[in-house]
């Protein structure tokens, strides 16, 4: 699904780390273990893992063959997924090491605007679908394009999850908080516990999203 947004502008809000935008959605399947299947029949096209010698959402061998999950896997015969934040205290070829899509609600950035922020995997997110009202804390948690999130994410903001066919064109809000995380994945409970703290510092953030949410309405 095209994004009505090539380079979305960027805003920041005064006195607070945090920064803002307003772009479409595609859905993300990366770290969930049965993203990817070598027939293709996986939550997601092998396609949008990469190619041969350029493999980006699966875990390869040494020599950049991508690497199916055993028995005692959560999905045996599907390849492992990977996403850019992982829990280092696993060995890689673990799927349970990587972010599950599925699971927990998740953001994707460009590596470029992520350094130019100083945002850092693991940090939080909060993300409004101004078309519905809907909102979910999240985790910054791969690389990828802007206007990215996971399919938990899609779920939890009322966006048509499927990988494969869903997304929508415009009217999520995306915002970020630079240096909240601490590089590490976290469970939904955290992400919410610690979403909330940072919310409250911008005290009335929801209230102030209402003109948004009314101009979408209306349109």
């Amino acid at each position: 699904m095209a994004l009505h947004c090539i380079e979305c502008p960027i805003g920041r809000l005064p006195d607070v780390r945090a920064f803002f935008f307003i772009s479409g959605m595609t859905i993300d399947a990366d770290g969930a273990p049965n993203a990817y299947h070598p027939d293709d029949s996986g939550l997601d096209a092998v396609a949008n893992a990469g190619a041969p010698g350029n493999w980006n959402g699966i875990i390869t061998d040494e020599d950049g063959t991508p690497l199916i999950q055993q028995e005692t896997d959560p999905f045996p015969g599907y390849y492992i997924s990977c996403t850019s934040l992982f829990d280092s205290t696993k060995t890689f070829t673990d799927p349970t090491t990587y972010v599950d899509a599925s699971r927990i609600p998740y953001i994707a950035l460009p590596q470029e605007l992520a350094d130019r922020e100083g945002m850092r995997l693991g940090d939080f997110a909060f993300v409004v679908n101004l078309e519905n009202g809907k909102s979910s804390y999240a985790i910054y948690a791969d690389v990828g394009k802007i206007g990215e999130g996971s399919i938990a994410l899609a779920e939890g903001l009322g966006v048509p999850s499927d990988a494969r066919h869903g997304g929508q064109s415009d009217g999520i809000l995306y915002l970020s908080f630079p240096g909240s995380g601490d590089q590490r994945p976290r469970t939904m409970a955290e992400i919410r516990i610690e979403g909330e703290k940072l919310l409250s510092q911008l005290g009335k953030m929801k209230e102030a999203l209402t003109p948004f949410r009314t101009t979408r309405h209306a349109d």
